[in-house]
């Protein structure tokens, strides 16, 4: 037996346990001991248990050798996500059902025909014109929803750019940093004791970021604008090892946070809110304010699933999932999130370390990085660790853009898994 199709087996069984976790969950919903009785409950839990298994099926028949770990974790938080959003709202839980699905196709394409993923290495100024257009579109033609206008609406569905260009950035990045990484590194002129590249290599990776970070100050989403910046950063210094970019980085980044405050009145609200919400306990802190009780009152083991009170949090079902996941199951069930996602970094680590290829593990680290950020950030933010950003749990809270281009996001994980053969 090749180690291939042993870590394909262990994937399955790890699938099934998590299928097993799901199914106890809508079960519950399903007889109404959660709340209010749900039919539809069983039959969504068994399609999505199948799609996941059917996916790991194909990838043993296949003979692909992408990290049997990741899909299960990610079958975990999807599967708590979806129970969870049945829970709150069974009209949200069953779109997100038809984007989980809609995910577990663009995964399996993903894996199918970007399995050969070095050529994108070669296209980075294509992924940085067709980034710019996919962020200036919202500015014109979108809808603003939380202060932020960064969504398309296509009539049957609304779609947020910024999801997918994110992965746009980590591709061009990696191509970019791959190309210039000794110049970055040694640099080619001295300023005093300090030594740093000339403009013709630091220059179009100023312009790129530059101009992403301002278009996504026109649509006011400064959630992914953060994460944008983060990732960014993590990039450069996994690329150049030089911590003077990260302190350059952060300066801007109080210069801006700092501009920031004094031109918009929902970042300057969201700063005060978690500075102090109490004030506001009747407006805009209300929101932070229930997700605070909603946390404390599910202690260490919780109010148990369907006894809690989530629905006084207002927009539960997007930012605030995490709160209601620890309200119902308490802080057992909440580190239990925060351990899948960590093992999800570790893993993408993992892989970044086990490549030999530059590009290759520049886009393991920058993808890694990328959902890492996003799941640190807004589990901060409705904890009150740091200010509110707007963006969502990754694969759990409500949001088919999000859900789909985190499942892309996976594939192309996978396939630098698959060819470094970090299957375990």
């Amino acid at each position: 037996m090749t180690p291939g199709s042993t870590g394909r087996q262990a994937e399955l069984k790890l699938i099934l346990w998590a299928g097993l976790y799901m199914m106890t969950g809508m079960l519950l919903l399903y007889l109404g001991a959660a709340g209010e009785r749900q039919p539809q409950t069983i039959l969504v839990g068994a399609a999505t248990v199948f799609a996941f298994l059917l996916v790991s099926l194909y990838w043993r028949y296949t003979g692909y050798h992408g990290d049997c770990f990741l899909l299960p974790v990610i079958a975990l938080l999807s599967s708590t996500g979806l129970v969870f959003l049945f829970r709150l709202d069974p009209a949200y839980a069953t779109r997100q059902f038809v984007w989980l699905l809609a995910g577990l196709v663009a995964l399996v394409l993903t894996t199918r025909y970007l399995v050969n993923f070095r050529f994108l290495g070669d296209y980075k100024y294509i992924y940085a014109l067709a980034g710019m257009v996919a962020l200036v579109l919202p500015v014109f033609f979108g809808n603003e929803q939380g202060g932020a206008k960064s969504w398309l609406d296509l009539g049957l569905f609304q779609l947020q750019p910024s999801e997918f260009v994110k992965i746009l950035v980590v591709l061009f990045l990696a191509s970019f940093l791959t190309e210039n990484k000794a110049v970055l590194t040694a640099g080619t002129r001295n300023l005093g004791w300090l030594s740093l590249p000339g403009p013709q290599e630091w220059g179009p990776l100023a312009v790129m970021w530059g101009i992403s970070l301002l278009l996504l100050v026109f649509q006011k989403d400064l959630g992914a604008a953060l994460i944008y910046f983060s990732t960014f950063l993590t990039m450069v210094y996994v690329a150049t090892s030089r911590f003077f970019y990260v302190l350059f980085g952060l300066g801007l980044f109080m210069a801006g946070a700092g501009a920031s405050f004094y031109l918009f009145d929902h970042v300057r609200t969201r700063v005060e809110i978690w500075l102090n919400p109490w004030p506001h306990i009747e407006t805009t802190g209300y929101q932070v304010i229930q997700s605070l009780f909603a946390i404390n009152s599910g202690g260490v083991s919780g109010a148990g699933f369907g006894q809690g009170f989530p629905e006084y949090i207002p927009a539960v079902h997007t930012d605030f999932i995490f709160s209601a996941i620890c309200e119902e199951l308490g802080l057992l069930g909440g580190t239990g999130v925060i351990i899948l996602f960590m093992i999800f970094v570790f893993r993408g680590i993992r892989i970044a370390l086990n490549t030999k290829d530059e590009f290759a593990a520049l886009t393991a680290s920058g993808l890694t990085a990328l959902l890492g950020l996003q799941a640190f950030i807004i589990i901060s933010g409705v904890t009150k660790l740091l200010p509110l950003t707007g963006v969502t749990l990754p694969y759990m809270s409500y949001g088919g853009s999000s859900l789909v281009a985190n499942f892309i996001l996976l594939g192309l994980l996978l396939n630098i898994s698959h060819e470094a053969d970090a299957d375990l």
